[in-house]
């Protein structure tokens, strides 16, 4: 992984940053107009920056944004940007929404970052090279039983009916007592910091998933889909992130089995 990649990275999460800040805990959800909300501005202005930055420094890279689209859809080289992960918690004035940066090589994921920009909390990951925190080496920890786990996702709401029933007969089996929900993207970085064990959750978009996925493996997790399988460009959003590799088979046998 270059050096270089990873260097624009976090200088696109520090423009990104500095856009998302100011607008926080702002007065601008008290307008009318719904368009004009903190977090749409706020979305708008971190990602233009972060496509600005990319246009200047890596100008035959594509670029996938979760408000603009995709730029140069053809490039083998393809940054993916996700300016606030974890609207709803971004509204609500909680710090633990993320902006999310991956860069992809031919559809795998190679680079991400997680960024809080109010906490001031960065993950870094790079294949090959154990991810860090804030500079420092990030770890996950090891987990002896699946009932042991502590086990997160963002929301109920966000599965059907159907995944649901499989993440509740999964969840049932973990240390259900101990379960968090709400956190996005945030709960991929505590996983990789050895603070949860599992995360579970369907329904993501690549600009969801993409730049996690370096993250948690760099720290020693592993992640994939319900299958079990790597994700990748067209994987379909079902997702595991997994601090100790060695109950994968317990997780993706707990998420198939029907009750």
């Amino acid at each position: 992984m270059r050096a270089e990649d990873i260097a624009l990275a976090n200088r696109l999460a520090d423009a990104a940053g500095a856009a998302i800040r100011p607008l926080f805990r702002s007065a601008y959800q008290h307008e009318a107009k719904a368009d004009a909300s903190p977090v749409t501005e706020a979305d708008r202005t971190a990602e233009t920056a972060m496509r600005r930055l990319l246009d200047a420094e890596a100008p035959r890279d594509g670029i996938i944004g979760e408000e603009y689209g995709a730029e140069r859809p053809g490039a083998s080289r393809q940054w993916v940007l996700d300016p606030i992960d974890g609207t709803v918690s971004f509204m609500a004035g909680r710090p633990i929404f993320g902006t999310l940066i991956a860069l992809l090589q031919d559809g795998w994921p190679v680079l991400g970052i997680i960024d809080q920009p109010i906490a001031g909390e960065r993950w870094v990951g790079a294949m090959g090279q154990p991810t860090l925190f804030n500079g420092k080496p990030a770890r996950t920890r090891s987990c002896r039983n699946l009932s042991d786990a502590v086990l997160a996702t963002t929301g109920p709401q966000y599965f059907s009916d159907h995944d649901g029933e499989h993440f509740m007969a999964l969840a049932a089996q973990t240390a259900h007592k101990r379960m968090v929900f709400g956190g996005d993207c945030y709960n991929y970085g505590l996983l990789s910091s050895g603070h949860i064990d599992l995360v579970v959750e369907a329904g993501l978009k690549l600009h969801d998933f993409a730049a996690l996925v370096p993250v948690v493996e760099g720290a020693g997790g592993t992640m994939c889909d319900w299958n079990g399988d790597p994700l990748h460009s067209e994987s379909e959003g079902r997702v595991i992130a997994l601090g100790d590799p060695a109950r994968l088979e317990d997780v993706v046998e707990g998420l198939a089995c029907h009750h």
